[in-house]
């Protein structure tokens, strides 16, 4: 089976990847823009595996889109989206382009080519917030945020072309990820890279918002399963089952570095920002038999300990020198491609 990944050098993308070359006889073709969440960096492992072929284009290029797909697709697995709220609310514009644009380019090449399966990759933010209880998959979409919005706008039309035009198209709403190679500006790299650095870790207002966490290969194993045996039009919650305040993860991450409280600053609260995401993964469990695996508390160590021994991996992103390199060897690639 052939896959079509997109986004797939971002965090979650490179690591499902990373899972289906090592796991799975399938073939995957990773579709990334490579801006600048996207480091083929994380994929330098599997950058030379005869089932793994990279073309960089962003997904609301339908002229690339169509090329790919029509060359032979099985499934898209759709990851490629942006995904920072604090930078949606600064400008939603690229939220809405590649999120919402991006996803109709995707499901138009889908129909068009008739892959036999789309994925949809969202994420619990399109419920909104709650005090109690927890989403299901029937929950209403409330989101609260311009990246949750777009997201949701997203979901909706997924399911819209499932119902009108019959394709067979999944959506999967997971949880807040954490593990290797997850961009610096995420909550968790940030604590951990600003206390090995003796810097302040900003907690938004009280820090109490709450969190459910799920180490990133237990999401990819769930999508794993999605894919090999999920039904068509379904919704799948993904969740990892470890709701956590804020507060408390940076405590945590304090104490696996030894590092002393006095490094925590409360800054003001963010527009608009959620108190509680909670998602029921009842469906999931029941119907496919997935649950995760990996203990928070050991997962998160795990991930302290990465960034810890992968400094230079850290310091290029930060400075934005992978870019450079992916430039270059794009330039060299088209000259040589004149000169035939």
């Amino acid at each position: 089976m052939r896959l079509m990944v997109t986004g797939g050098a971002g965090f979650i993308g490179s690591n499902f990847i990373r899972l289906v070359l090592r796991e799975t006889d399938y073939s995957v073709v990773n579709f990334d823009a490579l801006t600048y969440a996207g480091n083929l960096e994380n994929l330098a492992d599997v950058s030379n595996n005869p089932r793994y072929r990279l073309i960089r284009a962003s997904i609301t290029d339908a002229k690339e889109v169509n090329s790919c797909v029509e060359s032979g697709i099985d499934v898209i697995i759709n990851f490629a989206a942006e995904t920072h709220v604090d930078r949606s609310i600064l400008d939603s514009r690229s939220f809405v382009e590649t999120n919402v644009l991006g996803t109709q380019v995707l499901l138009d090449a889908a129909r068009q080519h008739r892959v036999p399966v789309y994925l949809q990759i969202s994420t619990d933010e399109v419920y909104g917030s709650l005090e109690i209880g927890s989403f299901t998959e029937e929950s209403p979409l409330a989101p609260n945020s311009p990246y949750s919005s777009s997201k949701a706008g997203a979901d909706l039309l997924v399911q819209a072309y499932h119902r009108t035009y019959g394709l067979d198209a999944r959506i999967t709403r997971c949880s807040n990820n954490y593990g290797p190679y997850q961009f610096p500006e995420k909550f968790i790299p940030l604590m951990i890279l600003n206390a090995l650095e003796g810097k302040p870790l900003p907690v938004y207002g009280d820090g109490l918002n709450v969190r459910d966490w799920i180490h990133v290969e237990d999401h990819c194993r769930a999508l794993l399963q999605v894919l090999d045996h999920g039904k068509a039009g379904s919704v799948y919650n993904i969740g990892g089952g470890h709701e956590e305040p804020n507060i408390e993860v940076v405590h945590k991450i304090l104490d696996i570095l030894g590092r002393g409280t006095d490094l925590i600053q409360y800054v003001k609260d963010r527009p608009g920002h959620d108190r509680r995401y909670s998602v029921d993964s009842t469906k999931i469990h029941k119907e496919l038999g997935w649950s995760p695996t990996v203990d928070f508390t050991e997962g998160l160590r795990e991930t302290v300990n990465w960034y810890r021994t992968h400094q230079d991996w850290v310091s290029r992103v930060r400075s934005g020198s992978y870019l450079e390199y992916y430039q270059e060897m794009y330039d060299q690639r088209d000259q040589t491609l004149q000169n035939l």
